[in-house]
């Protein structure tokens, strides 16, 4: 009788899609942003991606041989999408050996040290990138001006432009005529890190991701709906002190963080009225950050946080049994 009936775990569901094929096409999603962050800073940011991605698959293969004595499972392409991801969460003019020890905390601590890929509560890259903003802080915000690529400089980013102006007591009207312009961040004629200097680029790995169903729309579109509905309130009350909301979702890191990074499906929850609650939580936290955080940028603090939450969130909105009633 044993043999008649076998229980497995969930999902029971099957279908075309596995862990490596989702992983292709978040990598395909990349590609046309990160080809412009080639273009714009040439050489360093090419070695930023490739050091981090090679540390990354590295790393787990070492760890899964060596300490966890397992068969490597490198070729699903997690490892080398954290290493993409991770890439594009730094300026290129980041110090090589910075980058493999931000490789390592995502592979080893974030990723290995939970069981694997599945188990880790904390999405990888993020937790690779808050660990050097807060061990090097120097060298994590030292931005090379974008100039296509050609004798690349230093320096700061519209965010932090802002942050400064406005504790120095600037007019908004006045920050903004030092700022770049609309079309030049929908565009990506900016500095900045390797992800957040095309937003139109970002767009289309989005609908490219939409179509093929590897994420649905609403984490995406709940952080920057709440973000650039939180932004319209601080700048309707009080224009001279805020930003306006349009400039606060193209500039930063809001559309790699919304995309790419907070729609991860580990570390997000499973049901749809859950995923809009993570995303405004997302939102919101990055405005506080943004607006009254000591950082100029929270995507990433905000989006780690609401990971956290996960578990409290598909708890308290389950995603409903199957063959249950609506």
């Amino acid at each position: 009788m044993s043999k008649i009936l076998t229980i497995s775990p969930s999902p029971h569901i099957h279908q075309e899609s596995s862990v490596s094929k989702i992983m292709q096409s978040v990598i395909i999603a990349l590609i046309p942003a990160l080809i412009w962050s080639f273009f714009v800073f040439g050489l360093p940011a090419v070695l930023t991606t490739l050091v981090s991605v090679i540390a990354c698959v590295g790393f787990e293969w070492l760890i899964k041989k060596y300490l966890l004595k397992v068969n490597p499972t490198v070729s699903d392409g997690s490892a080398v999408l954290t290493g993409i991801l991770l890439a594009m969460n730094l300026p290129a003019s980041l110090p090589l050996w910075i980058v493999i020890i931000g490789a390592l905390i995502a592979i080893g601590v974030a990723k290995m040290s939970f069981g694997g890929l599945g188990n880790n509560p904390f999405n990888p890259a993020l937790v690779g990138r808050v660990f050097l903003l807060i061990s090097f802080p120097v060298q994590m915000t030292t931005w090379p001006i974008n100039n296509n690529a050609v004798d690349a400089t230093t320096g700061a980013t519209p965010l932090a432009l802002i942050k400064a102006g406005l504790k120095s007591g600037t007019p908004v009207s006045d920050i903004m005529k030092e700022l770049p312009t609309y079309s030049d961040l929908f565009i990506g004629n900016i500095g900045g890190s390797l992800g957040e200097i095309s937003v139109v680029l970002l767009l289309i790995g989005f609908i490219f991701m939409l179509f093929k169903k590897v994420i649905s729309w609403h984490i995406p579109v709940s952080v920057i709906g709440s973000i650039f509905i939180f932004t319209g309130i601080l700048w309707l009350v009080n224009p001279d002190q805020n930003i306006n909301p349009v400039y606060h979702i193209l500039t930063g890191g809001v559309m790699l963080g919304a995309i790419f990074m907070a729609t991860d499906m580990v570390t997000s929850p499973m049901s749809k009225w859950g995923q809009l609650i993570f995303g405004v939580g997302i939102g919101v936290i990055t405005v506080c950050i943004r607006v009254w955080g000591a950082y100029p940028e929270g995507i990433s603090f905000a989006i780690l946080i609401m990971n956290a939450f996960t578990p409290l969130i598909n708890k308290f909105v389950k995603p409903k049994l199957f063959g249950g009633k609506q």
